[in-house]
């Protein structure tokens, strides 16, 4: 289309295409398709409209509870409220109290399905479209218009919205609109709409560190004067935002045992460490290692401290880094002036609030540690949770180059991402959608699944893993499992799945050390100085001329610089392996070949 000067249309067409696509998903089954008593997550959200609608707030998180009761946050009920009412406009039979449970009409499915859409064009589309827009503002159209195409037709996604049947493009949307306002330097919009997504699905809390640890930097790269009144602003939206939500459920509207009834089915500790086969630490070592449960019988307390402590572990990493990182380049201009004088008025007036802190470069990766970490490590994880580190892992390969390392482990995250939700996906009868995304996506990045890649580390693992993944597909045709081991093809899928993902949590790791080595250096590391100059005589535009390369990108053009793309420069064949750091002050400056090029 651009070659036929129709790029104007390629944003409509995509989004019109999309749509199609998730109609024809839709067509085919869904969670719980036929299959009393409970039926599945399709009849649990259809549920919510069900009794949202017909009891008052006080009861919404207390009826029932053993019937798909309510267990995600008041937005999530909020939003079930809205589509009963509207159902019941509609048809009131398929939202009555009680007698409505299962229903499968035409009819009924018909308007389930188009919420999802609904909301999805709602919500997570126009985040997409912003994303393109705002984080790959340096790149040309043609570029920003591939990477909206990669990430509106990412197949996990498709698949479990529609489906498996879920919301969860609310959620990713919502988290995506904070990120597309962080970068626009409305810090208190981003706020509010991580507080929405929190308040939506609590999953969101994998994104928390790291987005909390953001906000918490730029606070300290503001100083104390402007970053204090930041961090008072954030702590009360955050705090009023939330009291906002829950009010219904708070004094004088409800005692506080309705509020302390829908904390505890928010957060089902009671529930135990895993249930179905999910490629993370506790099921994979479970299999391997150690039986947990059965080590752990009636100490299934100590279970969940274990839990949470590997979690934190495993994203101190990202947290440490963007703290860091805000000091140290907080630390580095102020180095420009000596004067104490121009350090406590004249270096804080050089960084306007409202423009974004240095490590936002480096947030998508402290993101995809974070919820990689939650995914292998933290209690009660299920196969859909994969989609919380599978966004950034897209935003990051959405600006990628074909052939380097982002590249590389993006696409090999996300097509393992969709085998490892295999098992779910053949429940529902999702097997030709399965097929049909998974090419479809892999056409639009540019990936052949059955190439032979050997020129790098990941290109080797990649291809043992796609033989891996394409062996176990046919294997499951043409053998049955011996009635001993009734899981042994999920099983085994965990043991496939389970080291790739711990290998992108490592990868996400060593990316974001480099990148915040380039920012301000490692922990110890002195600041940069520059020639002593005439202090007496120094003008703010001198001041601003001198600041160090990433604060005066943000300063003079209060934008984010593409993602992923000039890693390009660490594959072989393409500028050789140079020194990390030099390689990740380039991706940081944005000075490479790539960006030059275009």
């Amino acid at each position: 289309m651009h070659k036929q000067g129709l790029k104007a249309w390629v944003v409509p067409s995509a989004i019109a295409v999309s749509v199609w696509v998730k109609w024809c998903i839709g067509l085919g089954g869904y969670s719980g398709c036929a299959t009393p008593p409970m039926f599945g997550d399709y009849e649990a959200q259809r549920h919510w409209m069900e009794l949202t609608i017909h009891l008052p707030f006080r009861q919404w998180y207390t009826y029932d509870v053993q019937y798909w009761g309510l267990d995600y946050p008041p937005l999530t009920a909020y939003v079930s409220w809205l589509c009963g009412r509207v159902g019941s406009l509609i048809d009131p039979s398929w939202f009555t109290l009680e007698t409505s449970r299962g229903i499968e009409t035409y009819d009924s499915k018909l308007f389930m399905r188009a919420t999802v859409v609904a909301f999805d064009m709602m919500v997570y589309i126009p985040a997409l479209y912003a994303f393109t827009r705002i984080w790959h503002r340096t790149r040309s159209s043609r570029t920003q218009h591939a990477a909206f195409l990669i990430l509106l037709f990412q197949p996990a996604l498709l698949l479990t919205d529609f489906g498996h049947f879920q919301y969860n493009s609310v959620m990713l949307g919502l988290t995506l609109l904070a990120l597309d306002s962080f970068a626009a330097g409305l810090d208190v919009v981003g706020a509010v709409c991580f507080v929405l997504s929190l308040n939506f699905k609590q999953m969101s809390l994998y994104y928390a560190p790291a987005i909390g640890s953001y906000l918490l930097g730029k606070c300290l790269f503001l100083g104390p004067v402007k970053g204090t009144q930041l961090f008072i602003r954030l702590a009360a939206i955050t705090l009023f935002s939330f009291v906002i939500l829950f009010s219904p459920f708070l004094p004088p509207f409800s005692s506080f045992s309705t509020f302390f009834a829908a904390i505890s089915r928010i957060f089902p500790f009671a529930r135990g460490l895993f249930e179905d086969k999910v490629a993370n630490f506790w099921c994979f070592t479970n299999i391997t290692v150690l039986k947990w449960k059965r080590v752990f019988a009636g100490r299934e307390h100590q279970l969940v401290k274990m839990s949470a402590v590997l979690t934190a572990i495993g994203f101190l990493p990202a947290v440490t880094g963007n703290l860091w990182g805000a000091y140290k380049t907080r630390l580095r201009l102020r180095s420009q002036v000596s004067s104490k004088e121009q350090k406590d008025h004249i270096a804080p007036c050089l960084i306007p609030a409202d423009t974004p802190a240095p490590i936002l470069r480096v947030l998508p990766y402290a993101l995809l540690t974070t919820s990689m970490s939650f995914f292998l490590f933290s209690f009660q994880v299920h196969e859909k949770t994969i989609l919380l580190p599978l966004l950034p892992l897209t935003l990051l390969l959405s600006g990628a180059t074909p052939g380097d390392e982002v590249y590389s482990w993006g696409v090999l995250g996300n097509v393992v991402g969709v085998f490892s939700m295999w098992p779910l996906l053949k429940r529902d009868g999702l097997g030709v959608q399965y097929i049909a995304t998974l090419l479809l996506w892999c056409r639009l990045v540019g990936h052949n699944p059955f190439r032979l890649r050997t020129e790098s580390l990941v290109g080797l693992l990649s291809t043992v893993v796609h033989a891996a993944m394409f062996l176990l597909h046919i294997l499951e045709m043409v053998v049955t499992p011996p009635s001993r081991y009734p899981d042994l093809f999920p099983v085994l899928n965990v043991l496939v799945s389970t080291p790739v993902f711990g290998l992108i949590w490592i990868w996400s790791i060593k990316r974001g050390i480099e990148d915040g080595w380039a920012l301000g250096g490692l922990p110890g590391a002195g600041t940069e100085r520059h020639p002593k100059k005439d202090h007496d005589n120094i003008s703010v535009a001198d001041s601003i001329s001198s600041l160090p390369s990433p604060v005066r990108t943000w300063r003079e053009h209060g934008r984010a610089v593409s993602l992923g793309f000039t890693s390009g420069h660490m594959v072989s064949g393409r500028g050789g392996h140079r020194d990390p750091r030099r390689r990740a002050i380039e991706r940081l400056r944005g000075t490479t070949v790539g960006e030059v090029n275009e």
